[in-house]
């Protein structure tokens, strides 16, 4: 099985970067997304639109990703299944979720959950920059060139 990149789309700010990647590589990469929106007229990346609700995109990347792909998205849960999938999964900024690091992202995030529900405000990631957007070009490549080993 060839390897296979998938975009959680709708709030992803380096889906640009994901094409070019995809298209050295000659990857198929799927852009799942709640809603319509713009993305490349090329056969190898193909716009998946799921019907609106929690987590349907989620669960569509979640049933296909495995071993040998990489999965972009910053949701930590949908994270924690590709990883037990066998997929890689990378945030926005080219931080790599890994089994190590995945238990305390979840916790983390069910404190933050915890506080908001108690009225606490909390505050959102920082801005995205252009160092971040170059440490997630560097962190594709590299997770492409595992995910291709992977899949031999």
């Amino acid at each position: 099985m060839p390897t296979v990149l998938y975009i959680d789309a709708d709030a992803c700010p380096v889906k640009e970067e994901v094409y070019r990647v995809a298209r050295r590589y000659g990857l198929k990469t799927y852009v799942v997304s709640n809603g319509w929106m713009q993305v490349p007229r090329e056969a190898l990346i193909e716009q998946v639109v799921v019907d609106a609700g929690p987590d349907v995109a989620d669960d569509w990347i979640a049933e296909r990703a495995g071993p040998g792909d990489v999965v972009i998205t910053a949701d930590i849960p949908l994270a924690d299944r590709c990883l037990k999938a066998g997929a890689q999964a990378l945030k926005a900024n080219g931080q790599p979720f890994t089994p190590d690091s995945i238990g305390s992202a979840l916790a983390g995030r069910m404190v933050g959950e915890h506080l908001r529900s108690m009225g606490v405000a909390t505050s959102g990631p920082p801005p995205f920059s252009a160092a971040d957007r170059s440490r997630f070009l560097q962190a594709l490549d590299q997770a492409v060139v595992r995910a291709r080993k992977a899949v031999r």
